[in-house]
């Protein structure tokens, strides 16, 4: 039985059969190469078939152990036989991956952990670029079915896949095409085409939640802004922090990264993706998002919406204007304090993630602080 030991990790490499005819030897060999102390992980890459034998041992091996058991690579076949016994419940259970290859393939959207993908006609994968992506994709599954069990229209995966060393998530977008590429290719519906924007933002932000349930977008900042205090310094750190602190609690939903390439369209019907920042908050949290990919990034960089959205920055000023006109408290003093939400999510990418062109990066930080001191000055609170 081949095992290997790294960061006090013990994988055992379970193979062939495991049945009655085995069991026992198969058994003795396994506790024998326990190591006291060593968590244990079993790869079932190789294994063919287990019975209710087999399955017995696997557990009498759980109860021995302080932690769960992982067993990992489990191929289809194996795993219906841990599901329809309960075993999935019981032991920690991962199936075997499908490899796929994104070579080629359309890009829909680039954020900061990933890249979506165009798989075919009717599937896009959103492939992960952080190590730790196994536990971003779970998060993000459960917030997309808490999102569609509400009423919002998001797609839901369902199936992780590698792609070379990353992981990726898969999703049937039924031949959906992004927002971006609406108003790519249909300039002269822009007006109609924002009126249905603003119809999505709406429907998400008609939901409401009790509380818990999804992550305050007020603490979300107020931890940007811990991050950013030595850029900021003690005076407007103080005073960001008294209006973030002003604003009342909001339960309604906030997508967080509504962006037009993560609204698609199938026909009339809206998808949405990228659910790992849905959070609730004041409809200034998701403006916010909005102005720093539509705006602050274009600032100092001509041609970023045109390389970005493929739209040029024109258009892109026209669809900000035109979508601010559907939500009256966006106007006006409304849309400063949106700005001011804006700057510091928009610093916390530059200084904390290191975000956009590296050459461009202290300019924009500087400008940004600017821009962010004499806004905060303005405005008299942030929600809108």
């Amino acid at each position: 039985m081949k095992t290997t030991l790294e960061n006090n990790t013990l994988t055992i490499f379970l193979e062939g059969r495991i049945d009655s005819g085995n069991v026992a030897s198969v058994e003795a060999e396994l506790m024998s190469a326990l190591v006291p102390g060593a968590a244990v992980v079993l790869d079932a890459g190789e294994l063919e078939y287990v019975s209710s034998a087999g399955l017995r041992m696997l557990l009498k091996l759980q109860r021995g152990l302080d932690a769960a058991l992982p067993v990992l690579n489990v191929s289809p076949a194996v795993y219906e036989i841990l599901e329809v016994t309960g075993f999935t419940s019981i032991l920690d259970v991962r199936k075997r991956l499908r490899e796929v290859s994104v070579e080629g393939c359309e890009i829909i959207g680039r954020g900061a952990v990933g890249t979506v993908y165009r798989l075919d006609a009717d599937t896009i994968v959103k492939v992960y670029d952080v190590p730790d992506a196994m536990a971003m994709i779970e998060n993000e599954q459960r917030l997309a079915k808490l999102a569609f069990l509400h009423g919002i229209p998001t797609a839901i995966s369902y199936d992780i896949v590698k792609v070379g060393a990353r992981y990726g998530v898969v999703f049937e977008l039924l031949r959906a095409s992004t927002l971006a590429s609406r108003f790519q290719s249909e300039p002269e519906k822009t007006d109609s085409l924002v009126s249905s924007y603003a119809d999505v933002i709406r429907l998400v932000h008609a939901v409401e939640l009790t509380p818990g349930e999804l992550p305050d977008s007020r603490d979300t900042f107020a931890r940007y802004i811990d991050v950013l205090e030595d850029e900021l310094g003690e005076t407007l750190a103080a005073r960001l922090r008294a209006l973030l602190d002003a604003m009342p609690r909001d339960l309604h939903v906030i997508h967080g990264d509504i962006h037009m390439k993560n609204l698609l369209f199938s026909g009339d019907e809206p998808i949405l993706i990228d659910m790992d920042t849905l959070s609730v908050g004041n409809l200034a949290f998701e403006f916010a998002g909005l102005f720093v990919g539509y705006k602050a990034f274009a600032e100092d960089e001509p041609g970023n919406s045109l390389r970005f959205y493929g739209l040029p920055q024109e258009q892109m000023d026209h669809i900000w204007d035109e979508l601010l006109t559907y939500f009256p408290g966006a106007s006006g003093q409304g849309e400063d304090r949106i700005r001011v939400l804006a700057y510091i999510r928009y610093l916390y990418l530059l200084v904390k993630l290191e975000m956009g062109v590296p050459e461009l990066r202290e300019i924009r930080i500087r400008k940004a602080l600017d821009r962010l001191a004499l806004l905060s000055e303005r405005v008299d609170g942030l929600g809108i």
